[in-house]
């Protein structure tokens, strides 16, 4: 597949490249250029699609993620201090 580049530097994604990439009109995408010269388009993900993707049978409480905190941060504090 190739595509044009026109005097404005603009090029359109070829149709079968757009949805393989799931692309949509308005979406980002992100160009990476490889030591070797090659090029990846990645298309940019919004936050709100990474919801879910890690499951969880667990939920803590407010109470619970603040023991967690004070006993991270207490035990930091040791491991500096016995330095």
């Amino acid at each position: 597949m190739e595509s044009t580049l026109t005097v404005k530097g603009q090029m359109t994604i070829p149709k079968a490249i757009r949805e393989h990439l799931h692309l949509k009109p308005g979406d980002k995408v992100r160009f990476f250029v490889h030591p070797n010269g090659t090029v990846v388009l990645l298309p940019t993900l919004p936050a709100s699609a990474l919801r879910g993707m890690l499951k969880t049978t667990k939920h803590a409480t407010i109470e619970e993620m603040n023991e967690a905190i004070a006993a991270g941060a207490t035990a930091g504090h040791r491991r500096r201090k016995g330095r």
